[in-house]
């Protein structure tokens, strides 16, 4: 039987090859290992032309484990930190930042409205005492792209830190270190790089990493020891994910094959191109406008059928071969589609044509 395609945000359909690195083991003490490490924090500095002044570290776990760990490194214990929020990974930000006894100031956006870099602007005039701004660049909970440099412009202009949530745009977006500023980026193994999930990595500014001791409360989410110790030994602190980062090491051979990120943004958008016709073919329209849409995820308005039932929608699509991701929206129904993944056009037409045989099934009517 084949796999079903995954479209989701993560984890998401992988190529051959890189599933295929994946059926040899590693000693996580041995020289290749580490110099395998060594290797990939290297690329993903250079995807983002950041090998000057910052350096990578990664970190067992999904990303949200690397969003806590550099939040709780970089921001001080009497730190006070901006949270945009336009989504769910927004408000999982500010949820981190209460466990951590940190201070979080919510600017609370709608969720089809883009973070505001006149709003975020505002905030810091009006509050000299926050310290950071912890912004996500591609809110997965809608799939909207947020103006990340034009926030970046502002946080540098009032001389306030940067934390960015890249998650599923890194690897796809344009984020250049040459000309935006940030303490830290933050992203993931499973997503726009196409390797699969288990290692997050946080690209953080060297001279902020170095300023953080005694800020952290968890050993193993201590990311300058966790550096540190990498500097030192080559190695890291604790057993590693070792067959996820050789997945990710041919993962990276491939994107940087097929042309790195500007390709690898030209594909997604060819499929998010490809599934919003289809859909739209249908009757089905996304819950974003096209300006703010971003080619990684597409949220979808539910058919108001009463026919209608996403437990059962989902269960006839993954029969048809497609897995789809529910909605994470407060106000309305929805169901989300990702276009990221080791995937092209073809696929995403199949999955429209899927979802419309599914949906006639059904005996849904109503669409809108």
């Amino acid at each position: 039987m084949t796999d079903p395609i995954l479209l989701t945000p993560g984890p998401l359909t992988t190529s051959t090859e890189t599933r295929t690195a994946m059926l040899s083991d590693w000693g996580s003490w041995d020289g290749a290992f580490n110099a395998m490490t060594a290797s990939v924090c290297r690329d993903l500095l250079a995807i983002l032309h950041a090998q000057t002044d910052h350096v990578c570290v990664p970190l067992q776990g999904s990303g949200t484990f690397a969003v806590e760990a550099a939040l709780g490194t970089l921001v001080p214990k009497q730190g006070k930190v901006l949270v945009p929020d336009n989504g769910a990974y927004c408000k999982r930000i500010a949820r981190i930042l209460k466990y951590q006894g940190r201070e979080a100031v919510v600017l609370a956006l709608d969720e089809q409205e883009p973070s505001n870099p006149e709003r975020i602007d505002a905030a810091l005039a009006a509050d000299p005492s926050i310290t950071h701004v912890a912004q996500v660049h591609c809110e997965t909970g809608t799939g909207i792209l947020n103006p990340l440099h034009e926030i970046a412009a502002v946080v540098a202009n009032r001389g306030r830190r940067l934390i960015i949530d890249a998650m599923s745009s890194f690897g796809a977006i344009p984020i250049d270190a040459r000309t935006l500023k940030f303490d830290a980026l933050i992203t993931a193994s499973g997503k726009c790089l196409e390797g699969v999930p288990g290692m997050g990595m946080v690209i953080a500014h060297r001279a902020a990493l170095e300023a953080s001791a005694n800020n952290s409360a968890s050993l193993v989410l201590d990311l300058l020891d966790q550096w540190q110790y990498m500097q030192k030994t080559g190695q890291w602190r604790f057993t590693p994910p070792t067959h996820v980062l050789a997945a990710l090491r041919t993962a990276l051979d491939q994107f940087v094959a097929q042309g790195g990120q500007p390709a690898r943004l030209a594909r997604y958008t060819e499929n998010c191109r490809a599934l919003l016709s289809g859909m739209r073919a249908l009757g089905l329209e996304a819950f974003l406008p096209d300006a703010l849409q971003a080619p990684i995820i597409v949220t979808f308005h539910a058919p108001p059928d009463p026919k209608y039932d996403f437990a059962e929608f989902y269960r006839r699509v993954r029969e048809r071969g497609f897995i789809l991701y529910p909605g994470k929206l407060t106000t309305v129904e929805t169901f989300r589609v990702g276009c990221i993944g080791a995937i092209g056009p073809g696929i995403l037409r199949d999955a429209a044509t899927a979802i419309g045989e599914t949906l006639r099934d059904m005996g849904v009517s109503r669409y809108g």
